[in-house]
Order: C-alpha cells, then structure tokens, then sequence
C-alpha cells in the first residue's frame, strides 16, 4: 500500500445511517406497483446503485412503460425518502469523531444528489464538518461502478488516485474505488462480495477500525 495522503468517503450506508431507511421506503414503493420482492432480495439486488436506474427496473417489471412514467415514479420515491429521512436519521457509528479527528484532506463522493446528501448530513449534524466538500455524480456525469467520480474528487483534492482511500458499503463504490486504482476500505460484508474483490478490499465492521490506517 502507498501512504494515504486523502480520503473519499461515500455517504449513505458509510457516514449516514439512510441506506437501510432509503431502501425501505423502496421495498415499499415496489409493492405498491404490486411487485413481489421480498426485502431482503431487494436491498441485496439495489443497494449503492442509482436512484433513477433502481426506478427505471421496477417500473420496466411492473409493466409500467407509459412515458413519463419512470419519471415520475422517481420523484415520488425520492419525495419518500426526503420524509422518512426527515421523521429521524442517525450518523453511522464513530462517523462524526472520525470526521473531527482526520487530519488528512477529505471529501464526499456519492451517487446521489446534492440535495439528498447534504439533507441526510444536515439531519445528522455531519455537514459542517465536512464544510461543502461534497462531489456528486449527477454533476460529474459519472456513477459508480464506473471510477469517474472517485477520479473527479481525487484530482479536486490534489492527491494521486493510489494515495487515496476511498470509504465504501456497497458492491458498486468498491468496484469505483478499484476501477480508480484507489485503496478501498468497506463496511460491506465480505461473503456479499465477489470472490474476485475479496483479497483487492480492507473489510471493516465498524469505522473506528480505519484510525489503523489513516
């Protein structure tokens, strides 16, 4: 491993705990098209990947191809998500003493919007720490698996892509992170990644683990 010299965290499900609240209100919605996905599988299947492509899926199975349709059905998650964020969120555990003590340069990089991340951070307490340093990929134009955004935050952090480690959960942000040649850390656990990935990836159960390495 080079030295660290910055780090890129993903927000929902590392910093915040919304990945599980987020993807309810999305088991929810599904059933309300009158599909049957058990809640499970469906966290499993759309954890960490965008919002629009999750939307796009179960209105495809749903036989909803109407235009405008899958649109619509977006806002009308995201609306979802806004409320039960709102009727309470908790910072994932040791996030706001691991953002005080971090003397390296560091950022946000997530799949979602801006306006989403900074309501759970706000919610949270979390976002004057983190002072606007936030990347979106529907700015970038690039969403993980692909590498884009890792690369987009590293070059705005000034800091070669190899002493980067980027901070994930999901299947998606570790396959971004590696595809960006980044040094990965997930709180994903290790049986729900590919065999390929296993020995590529630092598993961690909680972030306190990280003031190991940075």
């Amino acid at each position: 491993m080079q030295p660290i010299e910055a780090v890129i965290f993903d927000a929902d499900g590392t910093l915040v705990d919304s990945e599980t609240p987020g993807l309810d209100v999305l088991h929810e919605q599904a059933l309300a098209l009158g599909l049957s996905w058990e809640r499970e599988a469906l966290h499993d299947r759309f954890r960490g990947v965008r919002m629009a492509d999750c939307a796009a899926s179960l209105a495809a199975e749903a036989g909803r191809h109407e235009p405008g349709f899958a649109d619509a059905f977006l806002q009308q998650i995201r609306t979802a998500m806004a409320e039960r964020f709102r009727c309470g969120l908790s910072p994932m555990a040791g996030a706001e003493a691991l953002l005080r003590r971090l003397t390296l340069p560091f950022c946000i990089a997530t799949n979602g919007p801006r306006e989403k991340v900074e309501l759970t951070l706000g919610l949270t307490g979390l976002l004057p720490l983190v002072q606007q340093r936030l990347y979106s990929a529907y700015e970038v134009g690039s969403f993980k698996p692909e590498p884009g955004l890792f690369l987009h935050a590293a070059a705005g952090l000034g800091v070669a892509p190899a002493r980067c480690a980027v901070v994930e959960d999901s299947l998606p942000g570790v396959q971004a992170g590696l595809a960006a040649g980044m040094q990965v850390f997930t709180l994903l656990p290790r049986q729900q990644a590919p065999l390929a990935l296993q020995d590529r990836a630092i598993f961690i159960r909680e972030l306190a683990e990280l003031e190991r390495y940075f």
